[in-house]
Protein backbone atom coordinates (compact mmCIF):
# COMPACT_ATOMS: atom_id res chain seq x y z
CA UNK A 1 0.00 0.00 0.00
CA UNK A 2 1.03 3.61 -0.50
CA UNK A 3 2.96 5.03 2.44
CA UNK A 4 4.45 8.47 2.93
CA UNK A 5 6.48 8.98 6.10
CA UNK A 6 7.71 12.44 7.04
CA UNK A 7 10.54 13.29 9.39
CA UNK A 8 12.69 16.26 10.35
CA UNK A 9 10.23 18.56 12.06
CA UNK A 10 10.99 20.27 15.35
CA UNK A 11 11.18 23.54 17.25
CA UNK A 12 13.39 26.37 15.99
CA UNK A 13 13.86 30.07 16.59
CA UNK A 14 12.87 32.63 13.95
CA UNK A 15 15.52 32.76 11.25
CA UNK A 16 16.44 29.13 11.78
CA UNK A 17 16.40 26.23 9.36
CA UNK A 18 14.97 22.75 9.12
CA UNK A 19 15.11 20.00 6.52
CA UNK A 20 12.07 17.80 6.14
CA UNK A 21 12.26 14.39 4.50
CA UNK A 22 9.54 12.10 3.21
CA UNK A 23 10.25 8.46 2.46
CA UNK A 24 7.73 6.83 0.13
CA UNK A 25 6.83 3.21 -0.60
CA UNK A 26 4.11 1.20 -2.29
CA UNK A 27 4.17 2.97 -5.66
CA UNK A 28 6.53 3.96 -8.47
CA UNK A 29 7.96 7.06 -6.86
CA UNK A 30 9.43 8.70 -9.94
CA UNK A 31 6.14 8.50 -11.85
CA UNK A 32 4.25 10.90 -9.61
CA UNK A 33 4.29 14.56 -8.85
CA UNK A 34 4.69 15.25 -5.17
CA UNK A 35 4.11 18.15 -2.86
CA UNK A 36 4.46 19.50 0.62
CA UNK A 37 1.35 20.88 2.28
CA UNK A 38 0.88 22.41 5.71
CA UNK A 39 -1.90 22.95 8.21
CA UNK A 40 -1.28 25.93 10.53
CA UNK A 41 -2.97 25.86 13.94
CA UNK A 42 -6.69 26.48 13.58
CA UNK A 43 -6.53 26.82 9.78
CA UNK A 44 -7.22 24.74 6.70
CA UNK A 45 -4.47 22.81 4.92
CA UNK A 46 -2.73 24.57 2.04
CA UNK A 47 -0.08 23.54 -0.43
CA UNK A 48 3.46 24.83 0.10
CA UNK A 49 5.43 23.53 -2.88
CA UNK A 50 4.92 21.10 -5.76
CA UNK A 51 7.47 19.21 -7.84
CA UNK A 52 6.69 17.32 -11.04
CA UNK A 53 7.30 13.64 -11.74
CA UNK A 54 10.54 12.33 -13.17
CA UNK A 55 13.38 14.82 -13.17
CA UNK A 56 11.58 17.26 -10.89
CA UNK A 57 12.43 20.17 -13.15
CA UNK A 58 9.09 21.92 -12.78
CA UNK A 59 8.64 23.41 -9.32
CA UNK A 60 6.03 25.75 -7.91
CA UNK A 61 6.15 27.55 -4.58
CA UNK A 62 3.43 29.27 -2.60
CA UNK A 63 4.09 33.01 -2.45
CA UNK A 64 4.58 32.82 1.32
CA UNK A 65 7.64 30.54 1.06
CA UNK A 66 9.22 31.44 -2.30
CA UNK A 67 12.89 32.28 -1.83
CA UNK A 68 13.06 30.63 1.60
CA UNK A 69 12.03 27.00 0.98
CA UNK A 70 13.47 24.54 -1.54
CA UNK A 71 11.75 21.33 -2.62
CA UNK A 72 13.72 18.48 -4.17
CA UNK A 73 13.40 14.78 -4.85
CA UNK A 74 15.74 11.79 -5.02
CA UNK A 75 14.03 9.12 -7.10
CA UNK A 76 16.76 6.56 -6.39
CA UNK A 77 16.01 6.86 -2.67
CA UNK A 78 12.24 7.32 -3.00
CA UNK A 79 12.61 10.46 -0.92
CA UNK A 80 11.17 13.96 -1.09
CA UNK A 81 12.81 16.88 0.73
CA UNK A 82 11.89 20.37 1.87
CA UNK A 83 14.72 22.67 2.89
CA UNK A 84 13.26 25.42 5.05
CA UNK A 85 15.36 28.53 5.70
CA UNK A 86 14.69 31.91 7.32
CA UNK A 87 11.81 30.38 9.22
CA UNK A 88 9.13 32.68 10.59
CA UNK A 89 6.59 32.14 13.39
CA UNK A 90 3.86 32.02 10.74
CA UNK A 91 5.52 28.92 9.28
CA UNK A 92 4.40 27.01 12.39
CA UNK A 93 2.25 24.13 11.14
CA UNK A 94 2.03 20.40 10.63
CA UNK A 95 3.76 19.66 7.33
CA UNK A 96 2.56 16.83 5.12
CA UNK A 97 4.07 14.97 2.20
CA UNK A 98 1.41 14.37 -0.44
CA UNK A 99 1.15 12.54 -3.74
CA UNK A 100 -0.29 14.50 -6.66
CA UNK A 101 -2.56 12.89 -9.26
CA UNK A 102 -3.51 16.07 -11.12
CA UNK A 103 -2.77 19.77 -10.65
CA UNK A 104 -3.52 20.57 -7.01
CA UNK A 105 -5.30 17.23 -6.60
CA UNK A 106 -3.72 14.96 -4.02
CA UNK A 107 -4.67 11.38 -3.22
CA UNK A 108 -2.34 10.23 -0.43
CA UNK A 109 -1.05 12.14 2.58
CA UNK A 110 1.59 11.23 5.15
CA UNK A 111 0.96 11.45 8.88
CA UNK A 112 2.65 14.85 9.13
CA UNK A 113 5.56 16.33 11.04
CA UNK A 114 5.24 19.33 13.36
CA UNK A 115 7.26 22.49 12.75
CA UNK A 116 7.20 25.09 15.52
CA UNK A 117 8.90 28.46 15.09
CA UNK A 118 9.09 30.63 18.18
CA UNK A 119 11.53 32.76 20.12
Amino acid sequence: QVQLVESGGGSVRPGGSLRLSCTASGFTFGSYGLAWACRPPGKESEWVSIINAGAGDIIVYHDSVRGRFTISRDNARNTLYLEMNSLKPEDTAVYYCVREVNWLTFDYWGQGTQVYVSS
